[in-house]
């Protein structure tokens, strides 16, 4: 078996690629940016370059996209090329090799708007059942690409499976109000409940998926840490989540006072993942509890995988409001 990862000078990309070597897996790294382990240089977007990196593959891990903090900085054309033009190249070389596993990362930010209930409703409790309201070209073009998977897997009998991946970057966030209200760990921690993840979690979550493509066909998973939140929770949480954190998991209280940290004074959504631990047997190992024991033991809150993949940034220069900008008006 020889696995195509696209995107692998990336973030997920390099821990997918890292992680396959450590197997003793044959595994071709395909970037348009050179990287540690980048095999073939080379864009998406170029149907001979995809071609090319397709011989002998037997799987595609695409990684490869645009993300969220390109929107202030490149067009939307931009957007589609990649996100869209560049699915549909992998998608139809794929097929035309014969691959037997297309596994494509998605995100949670496809399900958009449908994400913040109206003021005084419950916390949304986001399952794959939710339908996207995408807010931006990213989510819009990501949600397309998501529609060629399920379209090549039904019409060209291409196993496809689709993981909408929630936070894993380990930049800053880009609101400047969670920025100046909580220290970066304390925010990423807190995340944890609702809508963050750890990239070895991500990674094993991609290779189960290969596993389950074949039975499968075609299917969408959130894949997000396990929250210990029950619907039940989701109005108390909307405006009162240091009180429901406090009586489900009682113990960060005092680590956190240590700390001088804070928890959000409410969630507005959380992520569950129950259908990909049940349909994909993927079991993530870290979450709220998990690292809150972390915190106790003066420990990382990293995975070994993600120290060692590190910041990666997503543009070569930097900005001095933030990680990235978000102001949408200079797009063209």
């Amino acid at each position: 078996m020889t696995i195509l990862v696209t995107g692998s000078s990336g973030h997920l990309g390099e821990a997918l690629v890292r992680t396959l070597q450590a197997q003793g897996r044959d595994v071709i790294g395909l970037d348009i940016r050179p990287g540690a382990v980048t095999h073939r240089i080379g864009s998406i977007t170029e149907r001979d370059v995809v071609r090319d990196a397709m011989a002998g593959v037997t799987v595609v891990l695409h990684a490869a996209t645009l993300h969220k903090p390109h929107v202030a900085t490149h067009s939307r054309q931009a957007f589609v090329n990649v996100n869209i033009t560049g699915t549909l190249n992998l998608l139809e070389e794929a097929r035309a090799a014969d691959v037997t596993a297309f596994v494509y990362t998605s995100t949670t930010s496809v399900f958009g708007d449908a994400l913040v209930p109206p003021r005084g409703e419950p916390a949304a409790w986001v399952t794959e059942s939710v339908s996207p309201v995408p807010k931006n070209i990213y989510g819009v073009t990501k949600a397309a690409a998501e529609d060629l998977c399920q379209l090549f897997a039904r019409n060209q009998a291409l196993p496809a499976i689709v993981l909408r991946v929630s936070r894993f970057f380990p930049e800053p966030d880009d609101d400047a109000a969670v920025r100046s209200a909580y220290d970066d760990s304390n925010a990423k921690v807190n995340e944890f409940l609702h809508r963050r993840v750890d990239i070895e979690d991500v990674v094993d979550a991609h290779l189960k998926a290969i596993a389950h493509a074949s039975t499968a066909r075609f299917a969408k998973y959130i894949i997000s840490a396990t929250t210990p939140f029950s619907r039940e929770d989701m109005a108390e949480l909307r405006g009162n989540a240091p009180q429901v954190v406090r009586r489900i998991v009682p113990d960060y209280v005092q680590e956190y006072a240590r700390r001088g940290w804070s928890m959000f004074d409410g969630i507005d959504r959380v992520y569950v993942n129950a259908k990909a631990r049940a349909e994909l047997g993927w079991r993530p190992r870290h979450d709220f509890r998990t690292l809150v024991a972390r915190l106790k033991a003066d420990e990382d809150i990293r995975s070994p995988l993600a120290q060692a993949i590190g910041s990666k940034g997503y543009h070569d220069r930097a900005f001095g409001h933030g990680p990235y900008p978000v102001d949408d008006a200079i797009r063209a």
